[in-house]
């Protein structure tokens, strides 16, 4: 048996706990995670097959599937702006028509850059929220064909620029994951926000903090279309760790600025639980959700998961990461838990559902324990719905890195491993995938290499 047929029979393993041996735990079957959705479809039931070994060394994926490099760190930017910059992570696919009516995606990308980035984004007049920030986005138009027609600059002079997430009015809200105010590390201006980016037009949003949203560690949002509601999450690793939140516009309709306009910042808090991973058993509800006002959303003197939210505290998390919107609930990822961090429990990711209307959090899935580092299935990150019925879900964790799907009957598999080895013989390293979406029509999916940030796109025979 191959090792690529051995990862995905042993990470089907279905539990009522992440008990040894057991890769995974479900709350029952997965169809009413995706009830009501797009991807609500008789599909999504099975795996693609093993992995081939890619002859080029860059990506390994399933017999029939092939890729295609839309971009990589330092080549040229097409805009003219300078070189593609470094350190590739969350990215969305939005739908476009040009002025002759033929389709087209654009695609948003974030650069997860730190003042040490290698190829920081090229500083752009109207684009830049502070010159000395190295992080930012790029935006790709693609043809009907899936040829990169453009690539420039879509924000520049953020910092740390992890994940985020689209609007449903067609926009991409970019996340800082750091707290650095100015004077640190020789920023000019406080770090730490949301900025909303027009795909197709970067210049109509410009480079605007969305500031009543919070400055924390972003990783993560998700819209709730109905309601405008935006959840976040804080990607914070060591103790303490981040909140969930939920903010609360005051112009709930939506629309390009919409969220400018202000609103409310609030935390979950789940009652008797000060640390979501003490709670290993799937299926674990917690009714009578409350969400507590933060007390400074600037953080001016104090972070804002250090803040007072009164005599009951408020639920903390570790590496609370991804966030999106599924039918009429907010699915949120804890990539992991260590209690050698300080967490109170230890675990290899959890999955959370919470339901608005009904005030009730739901734990999902848990990922873990891991047996081997070389087989997909513990620390997700990035995650969406995919058009067959299912998730994928960015890895990443130890050893070799997988974006790895998981069907609606709970069945794990392996969709792609980067096959780039960029260390040594003896130390190999794989960079991480983030970012993974798919576009419009379904056909197509895109993820990052974070490092050597890499652009694909993955087509081939998905379940239809």
């Amino acid at each position: 048996m191959s090792q690529d047929s051995r990862s995905t029979t042993r990470r089907q393993v279905m539990a009522r706990s992440a008990a040894l041996g057991g890769a995974l735990a479900f709350a029952g079957n997965l169809t009413e995670l995706f009830a009501g959705t797009a991807a609500a479809q008789p599909l999504g039931h099975k795996s693609y097959g093993p992995l081939i070994p890619d002859s080029n060394g860059l990506l390994d994926l399933p017999a029939g599937f092939r890729y295609r490099v839309l971009s990589r760190e330092g080549d040229r930017l097409r805009s003219g702006e300078g070189l593609v910059p470094s350190n590739h992570d969350g990215m969305a696919a939005f739908a476009a028509r040009s002025r002759t009516g033929r389709d087209r995606v654009h695609l948003v990308r974030n650069h997860e850059n730190r003042v040490t980035a290698k190829i920081p984004v090229p500083t752009v007049e109207g684009l830049t929220y502070d010159p000395m920030g190295k992080g930012g986005c790029t935006s790709l138009a693609l043809d009907e064909r899936g040829h990169v027609l453009s690539e420039r600059v879509a924000i520049a002079g953020t910092a740390v620029n992890c994940a985020g997430g689209p609007t449903p009015w067609g926009t991409w809200l970019t996340c800082e994951e750091t707290e650095d105010q100015a004077g640190t590390n020789g920023y000019t201006k406080d770090h730490g926000f949301i900025f909303e980016v027009d795909p197709t037009d970067p210049h109509r949003t410009g480079a605007v903090p969305l500031t009543a949203m919070g400055r924390f560690q972003h990783e993560a949002i998700a819209v709730d279309p109905r309601r405008g509601i935006v959840y976040e999450t804080e990607d914070a690793f060591l103790k303490p760790f981040g909140l969930f939140y939920r903010f609360l516009p005051d112009r709930p309709q939506g629309g390009i600025g919409s969220l400018r306009a202000g609103g409310r910042l609030q935390a979950m808090r789940v009652p008797g639980v000060a640390d979501l991973s003490t709670i290993q058993e799937t299926g674990a509800t917690f009714r009578d959700i409350e969400w507590v006002d933060v007390p400074d959303p600037l953080a001016a003197q104090t972070p804002v998961r250090l803040q007072d939210f009164g005599p009951r505290g408020i639920t903390h998390a570790q590496k609370l990461e991804g966030c999106y919107w599924g039918g009429s609930c907010v699915y949120f990822v804890s990539s992991f838990a260590h209690s050698a961090d300080g967490s109170a429990a230890d675990h290899y990711g959890q999955i959370w559902r919470y339901d608005p209307a009904a005030r009730r959090l739901t734990l999902v899935i848990v990922f873990g324990p891991g047996t081997d580092v070389q087989l997909p299935g513990e620390s997700p990150d990035n995650i969406c719905l995919a058009p067959s019925g299912g998730l994928m879900v960015c890895e990443d964790g130890n050893g070799a890195q997988h974006v790895f799907g998981v069907t609606r009957r709970g069945e794990v598999y392996a969709m792609a491993r980067g096959a780039q080895n960029i260390g040594t013989p003896e130390a190999p390293e794989w960079g991480e995938f983030a970012g993974v979406t798919f576009s419009p029509d379904g056909r197509t999916m895109f993820v990052n290499c974070y490092t050597p940030g890499t652009t694909f796109a993955v087509t081939g025979p998905w379940h239809d």
